[in-house]
């Protein structure tokens, strides 16, 4: 075999490998709030959420995808040794966040990655797309104030709405209503995530020649990212479900419903303008904001500040890893 065609095959199964381990660190957002409130068990959670993560494709376009493949680095730069630096550093990452429980972004790890592998390269800042790379970044805040808002708002009109309802009533609705908030924040989950690897092979193939455009997806990737996704998914994280779903603040099947709904609306709206955000960042926001509508001491602020360090953390750290992996990748081109 062509040796070129042996690197390209070795590089997108671990594009694959990493958008498998992206579902297994972040199956946790779409599983969280439901396990928590013991509206499914764990076990049937993933097979709901992993349904839904694979058919999300069916729903949303390919904007994310574009932008990861060609608005975060400039794509005539691209390279194998580029894109080898880039994943490794982002499933190293992920894989030390995963290991110690932590609700860490896969996605801004992938950037990160990308960014740290392209300094590498040129030797400077001449390759980064500012603005791709601005509006990434701005999810880091937007994402999670946007959920937060929403959530709130959620278990106000909610609340208010069932004020004169029975516990047990509005218990048992909520109960059955978080089936559809949890499929709504899974389809979210699919359409942002996934996408992010398909930039990644789509940006690779442009380097190969293999497509003629930089944001151009053939339908295999689109099949093959999704199905990673969701048997990552399938095999859950189960350390960072304990995070997301206790440690932070105890939920109920009204709270869980509005956490997932305040979610889901956030990833719809990233996704449709193209933002590469963090699910992980968005339940999260929305978990707080939910916890916060009780009263402020119902969330654990050293939780949600550990994981608030992690963010910013990922991003940097994901980008030196990355470089890194760049000089030690000197057998690639």
């Amino acid at each position: 075999m062509d040796p070129t065609l042996l690197i390209l095959v070795f590089l997108v199964v671990v594009a694959l490998a990493f958008d498998f381990l992206n579902g297994l660190h972040d199956a946790a957002n779409s599983i969280a709030t439901i396990v928590s409130t013991r509206v499914l068990s764990a076990k049937w959670a993933v097979i709901w959420a992993a349904f839904f993560n694979f058919i999300a494709f069916l729903f949303f376009g390919l904007h994310v995808a574009k932008m990861v493949g060609s608005g975060i680095v400039d794509p005539h730069v691209i390279s194998d040794r580029l894109i080898f630096a880039a994943l490794m550093g982002a499933i190293s990452w992920n894989l030390l966040t995963w290991w110690a429980g932590i609700p860490s972004s896969s996605s801004h790890a992938l950037i990160g990655g990308l960014v740290g592998a392209a300094i590498a390269k040129v030797g400077g800042l001449s390759a980064i797309q500012w603005a791709g790379l601005g509006k990434t970044a701005a999810g880091i805040v937007v994402s999670p104030t946007m959920g937060f808002l929403l959530a709130l708002v959620l278990v106000l009109i909610v609340s208010w709405t069932f004020v004169k309802t029975s516990p047990f009533f509005a218990d048992r609705i909520f109960r059955k209503a978080q089936f559809v908030s949890a499929a709504l924040y899974s389809l979210g989950h699919g359409g942002n995530d996934a996408q992010k690897t398909m930039g990644i092979i789509a940006a690779l193939l442009f380097a190969h020649g293999a497509t003629d455009q930089p944001g151009h997806i053939p339908f295999w990737v689109v099949l093959a990212c999704q199905t990673a996704m969701g048997l990552g998914t399938l095999f859950g994280g189960w350390r960072i479900v304990h995070t997301m779903g206790s440690k932070i603040t105890r939920l109920t099947p009204m709270q869980g419903f509005c956490a997932e709904t305040g979610g889901a609306i956030t990833l719809f709206l990233a996704t449709h303008v193209g933002v590469p955000v963090s699910t992980t960042h968005t339940i999260t926001g929305a978990i707080v904001g939910v916890g916060a509508s009780r009263r402020v001491s119902a969330v654990r602020w050293g939780v949600a500040k550990d994981i608030v360090i992690a963010w910013i953390v990922t991003l940097p750290a994901a980008a030196l890893t990355a470089a890194l992996f760049y000089y030690l990748g000197f057998w690639m081109k």
